[in-house]
């Protein structure tokens, strides 16, 4: 592989936790690592064989960014008209008409849309919640998708999610796009033998991840984290999103969502849930002493005004948070700098102006996605020994001029646009001067774009517009 030397870096943030900030320093990046960090490496350490050297003279470099929540097929659906001002359930309610068509190529380019953003923002590494199989698609709809990972080049965790409680079970979604319970599990099995790779620094991982209490048994929930627990791999699902589904767990089963994740033992440190906006304090306690986790979506929460999440308090009761951008139809991008800004002003709006600073932020979608994923110990900081996954952030420019006397609040609190001068993943330059490497932009936005249409129209919601003349 080729060595990377990132050379002369204006600004270092390590978020190491202990607020460590260098300047003027090289990065040497070898054999997916990071080989060594301090000045005039060149010098001290050089070339074994190929180098290519990145100037970071201008440059913020930070760990890459760790994206613990998504669901990558809805970014084929992003500000669908219908349901642009429509809470969680009339949303879902809305789009499941659409994604019942949902094919292997839809989920390779929804792949590829999302991912890339994702790269572009200063994302390395990202989880993704699978959770809808229609009856007619064919299996391996999550294959399409690690192979889309591994063209862009990022570091994935695809989650098995799953919904077996249709409508006429007392569920929210069509009969149609849930799956007969064996047949998940089956699935499960497969997917993790195929993909799973549980190696230190792996670019692929496998997590299980029933949807909701609302569209699974919990017969399933509990064969799931079994299952999970036998083999190894950690376990994901939404809960204390929403007031409805408190009111669907109460109504349904006499308790509050959390009680069911205890009756069922679906807690512990291999556990993390999407969203946590409803847990009152007792709850968090819970969380906390179970080392359950949380993937705050900040945006999607208020896309969906589903509340404001107490996150400054489950941070200071010891829960673990990480950061996600949830689905591109309920955020509606993938862009994981402007989560982190989103995540920081959230927090102030809700619990003041100091409950969150820009590095707390930061070391959400760092330190606190590594401990959500299980990869403390390779991702989420820069230090020697430590994945060679980084980002650089150009701060020369007109959109930080003025916020540069703490470089790393620049990165947070200022920019118009978010994209990354350079993405490395795993030792690999993906991105580099703000444009995609190993993919063209151009040929995903036009392909993508013409599968949502194909979706919407097939779900017989009539064009308001034109096509776009390029699709044509």
């Amino acid at each position: 592989m080729t060595e990377i030397l990132v050379r002369g870096a204006y600004h270092v943030a390590p978020l190491d936790g202990a607020g460590t900030r260098l300047e003027g320093v090289d990065l040497l990046l070898a054999e997916g690592r990071i080989q060594a960090i301090g000045r005039d490496l060149e010098a001290s350490h050089p070339p074994r064989g190929p180098r290519e050297v990145v100037d970071a003279s201008r440059c913020v470099v930070l760990p890459g960014l760790i994206n613990t929540h998504h669901h990558l097929f809805q970014t084929l659906q992003r500000a669908i008209p219908p349901v642009q001002n429509a809470k969680l359930f009339d949303w879902l309610l809305g789009l499941y008409p659409i994604w019942r068509s949902l094919t292997p190529e839809a989920v390779y380019w929804s792949t590829l849309l999302g991912g890339a953003e994702l790269l572009l923002t200063g994302c390395t590494t990202t989880s993704d919640h699978h959770y809808l199989f229609p009856r007619d698609a064919p299996v391996e709809l999550l294959d399409a998708q690690f192979e889309a990972a591994a063209r862009l080049g990022i570091r994935i965790h695809v989650t098995r999610g799953s919904m077996s409680l249709g409508k006429s079970a007392g569920g929210l979604p069509p009969d149609d796009v849930v799956q007969d319970e064996a047949a998940i599990l089956t699935d499960c099995e497969r997917v993790l033998d195929r993909w799973h790779d549980p190696a230190p620094f792996a670019m692929r991982r496998v997590a299980l991840a029933p949807c909701a209490p609302f569209n699974v048994s919990l017969e399933l929930m509990r064969a799931t984290i079994q299952l999970a627990r036998r083999r190894g791999v950690r376990a994901h699902t939404h809960l204390g999103e929403t007031e409805d589904e408190n009111r669907y767990c109460i109504e349904r089963y006499g308790k509050r969502p959390l009680q069911l994740m205890e009756e069922i033992e679906w807690l512990g440190p291999d556990v993390w849930y999407a969203h946590g906006v409803r847990f009152n304090p007792d709850e968090m306690d819970v969380l906390a002493r179970t080392g359950t986790g949380i993937a705050h979506c900040p945006t999607s929460n208020m896309r969906l005004a589903s509340g404001i999440a107490p996150i400054p308090e489950m941070l200071r009761r010891g829960v673990p948070i990480g950061l996600g951008v949830d689905g591109s139809a309920s955020n509606d991008s993938s862009n994981m700098l402007a989560e982190v800004r989103q995540a920081l002003l959230l927090a102030r709006v809700g619990f003041g102006p100091d409950a969150m600073t820009a590095e707390d932020a930061l070391r959400l979608a760092t330190a606190g996605g590594a401990a959500l994923l299980g990869r403390a110990a390779e991702l989420g900081s820069l230090a020697v020994g430590r994945a060679a996954d980084l980002v650089l952030v150009d701060v020369s420019g007109i959109d930080r001029a003025g916020a540069l006397e703490d470089p790393l609040a620049a990165v947070v609190f200022t920019g118009i646009g978010q994209r990354v001068h350079t993405s490395i993943v795993d030792g690999e330059i993906v991105v580099r001067d703000g444009r995609l490497v190993r993919v063209d932009e151009a040929e995903i936005a036009r392909n993508a774009q013409a599968i949502s249409t194909a979706m919407l129209r097939r779900a017989g919601y009539a064009p308001r517009f034109a096509p776009p003349p390029w699709l044509a």
